[in-house]
């Protein structure tokens, strides 16, 4: 570790993970209706490779507690952007290389995954370990960096796809991947602090004992479900439910999406403790129910994308959120309570797309009939804050 540099590049090093964990997650549904034409793809095998991103970053939260124990952060964290980049220039080459552009697919879908699995898992406590005023602020700042690393994906590849065509895809897959390859070098020399005392740190048997903490991953995956049933599913809905064009779609649908959703986290890290959590956390699940709503009801094409963005808007605090409500109520949770709380929350990430991949196929390819279907999870949302809300008791101060 290099003495010249201290937590602020810590910290920007956790920035550039989270627009790596951006890229791994964003680039791959811009390209569903090309795929669904070109590979013969039905839309719940499209749904399926969210299922399949998510699902193995679900393997990884459950193992990663463990993994990073005996490995080290440091280890696990370099190896998660060596895993990202690897995946990515994998999505450029083997959809094409091999007899089956799906296995191909499933194939780097699963080695990106791998590694944006374990970055969700190690950024937010790496920050967390970071000398910080406000933890809250900071939490929320982070994960504005997801949301701009989307912008900047949808943009710049919208920009690449107009310039050079869509099957310019794969080589900007390959480009894409540069930028975990970068953080992964920068992790190497970065200090890293723990967020526990080291034999203070909860237990996986005590975390899975409490009733809050149940309560809290219920949040996580309505949060979840909430962001990526909309986000993943915005181009092609644009694209497909509103007739716009491929490159209107990207802009207006992701890209409109993750902008608001990166003012709201913005927004909630600069004046969020100003607000009762709780009742912040609410007023964003009311929100996302409206957005949906508009969303999927509005027959102007204008008021339905901007139901999307009402849907990213509100989203925008409930992950960060959830992460801020966790670390008071149990502050001896340690990497064991951030890889459980995002094992829950990918479980929604998983769970929502598919959802609204299975519902709209069996509502004849009618998306809009599967989207609103997902207002079920905001709901859901709002029951559990006010379960939450009840107990006031930190678990095992």
């Amino acid at each position: 570790m290099s003495l010249s540099l201290d937590h602020k590049h810590t910290v920007a090093a956790c920035y550039i993970g989270y627009i790596t964990q951006a890229i791994v997650n964003n680039y791959l549904p811009l390209l569903f209706v090309m795929f669904s034409t070109r590979y013969h793809l039905s839309p719940d095998k499209i749904g399926l490779l969210v299922t399949v991103n998510f699902a193995t970053q679900l393997l990884v939260d459950l193992i990663s507690s463990v993994a990073a124990q005996r490995l080290g952060t440091r280890r696990l964290i370099v190896a998660a952007h060596a895993l990202a980049a690897a995946g990515l220039v994998m999505l450029g080459v083997l959809p094409d290389g091999l007899e089956s552009p799906y296995l191909g697919l499933c194939i780097s879908v699963v080695v990106y995954a791998l590694g944006g699995g374990l970055i969700e898992v190690l950024i937010s406590p790496i920050l967390e370990g970071c000398p910080a005023q406000s933890k809250s602020a900071a939490m929320s700042l982070l994960h504005s960096f997801y949301c701009w690393g989307s912008v900047a994906v949808v943009l710049s590849s919208t920009a690449m796809f107009s310039l050079f065509g869509i099957d310019f895809w794969r080589i900007a897959a390959c480009i894409w991947a540069v930028i975990p390859l970068f953080n992964m070098i920068f992790f190497c020399f970065v200090p890293i602090y723990p967020t526990v005392e080291e034999g203070r740190q909860m237990s996986v048997k005590q975390l899975l004992s409490t009733g809050v903490f149940w309560l809290l991953a219920v949040l996580m995956v309505c949060a979840g479900a909430s962001e990526l049933a909309m986000s993943q599913w915005a181009s092609a809905f644009a694209e497909k439910g509103l007739g716009v064009s491929k490159t209107l779609g990207d802009l207006a649908g992701p890209c409109f999406f993750a902008v608001l959703m990166g003012l709201s986290r913005v927004f909630h890290g600069r004046y969020g403790d100003k607000y009762p959590l709780f009742s912040y956390l609410g007023v964003c699940a009311l929100l996302c129910i409206l957005g949906y709503l508009v969303a999927c009801l509005s027959p102007v094409p204008a008021l339905s994308l901007a139901g999307c963005g009402i849907c990213g808007l509100s989203v925008g605090a409930m992950w960060p959120g959830t992460f801020s409500l966790a670390a008071k109520r149990c502050p001896r949770g340690g990497i064991a309570m951030y890889a459980l709380l995002a094992l829950a929350g990918d479980c929604g990430c998983a769970g929502g797309p598919a959802m609204v991949g299975f519902i709209t196929r069996g509502m004849g390819d009618d998306l809009r009939s599967g989207l609103i279907w997902a207002s079920i999870f905001p709901a859901v949302m709002i029951f559990a804050l006010v379960m939450l809300s009840g107990v006031t008791k930190k678990i095992h101060k």
